[in-house]
C-alpha cells in the first residue's frame, strides 16, 4: 500500500525498466501535494465523514499546507520531507479512504481492533499524524529562528548591539574649517566682527556702541 508507492515515489521499489535504463519517478512538487490535499479536503467538505474525523483531517491538512512552502529547507532527501510529503499524498488520503470503503454502521460500531471501531481506530490514526506533522512544522520554523538568532549574533559582533549604536569603525576624519565670517553655522555681521576685534584690542568686553558705560 504505502511503502509501495512511496518506494516508487523515491526511488525505493521497482524501477521502470526502459531497454537498459532506470527511470525513477520523479519526486512529487508543491502543487501535486496540494492536489492531494484539496481531494481529502473535497471529500470532508462534502459531509462524507462525521465531524470528529472531518475536524482532524482539517487539522493535518493545515500543518502539512504550512509546511509545503518550507521543504527546501528540509531538504528533498530527508526524512522529514518524506514524512509531509507521504502525509499528503498517501497516508491521509489512504486513511480516510479506507474508512470511506466501509459501511457506515460497521465502520462506526463494530470493534475490529482491541474493541475499538474502525471510526475510533480512523481518530487515532489522524491524531498520529497530526502530531508528527507538528513536530515537522515546529522542527522547521526552529531551524529558520536558530539561523536568525545566529545571523543577529554575527552583527551584533561585527557592529556592536543596538543599545550602544554600534561600533563601526569610519576613521578619525578631520573636522573641515568652516568658510570666513561663520561661526557655528551662521554668518556673522560687519558690527559683530568689529565689536569682536574691539575688544580684543582691550583685553576686555566694551559696552555696545551708542550706550554709556556705567
Amino acid at each position: 500500500m504505502s511503502g509501495g508507492f512511496l518506494g516508487r515515489l523515491f526511488g525505493r521499489g521497482q524501477h521502470v525498466d526502459q531497454g537498459d535504463r532506470f527511470v525513477v519517478p520523479a519526486v512529487p512538487t508543491s502543487e501535486d501535494l496540494l492536489a492531494s490535499l484539496d481531494r481529502v479536503e473535497s471529500i470532508v467538505a462534502a459531509g462524507a465523514v462525521p465531524a470528529p474525523v472531518a475536524s482532524r483531517v482539517r487539522r493535518v491538512d493545515q500543518v502539512v499546507r504550512d509546511t509545503i512552502p518550507r521543504l527546501p529547507s528540509l531538504g528533498a532527501g530527508s526524512p522529514q520531507a518524506y514524512s509531509v510529503m507521504a502525509t499528503a499524498t498517501d497516508y491521509l488520503p489512504e486513511a480516510v479512504g479506507g474508512y470511506l470503503r466501509l459501511p457506515r454502521q460497521f465502520a462506526d460500531n463494530r470493534p475490529v481492533d482491541q474493541g475499538k471501531s474502525s471510526l475510533m481506530v480512523l481518530i487515532d490514526q489522524l491524531d498520529l499524524l497530526a502530531a508528527t506533522m507538528d513536530k515537522v512544522f515546529d522542527a522547521v520554523c526552529r531551524a529558520d529562528a536558530d539561523a536568525l538568532v545566529a545571523h543577529g549574533r554575527f552583527l551584533a559582533e561585527k557592529f556592536g548591539s543596538a543599545s550602544t549604536g554600534g561600533v563601526l569603525d569610519v576613521g578619525s576624519a578631520p573636522i573641515p574649517t568652516m568658510p570666513g565670517g561663520v561661526a557655528g553655522g551662521r554668518p556673522i555681521s560687519p558690527q559683530t566682527a568689529q565689536s569682536a576685534e574691539d575688544a580684543g584690542g582691550s583685553g576686555r568686553l566694551q559696552p555696545p556702541t551708542g550706550r554709556d558705560a556705567s
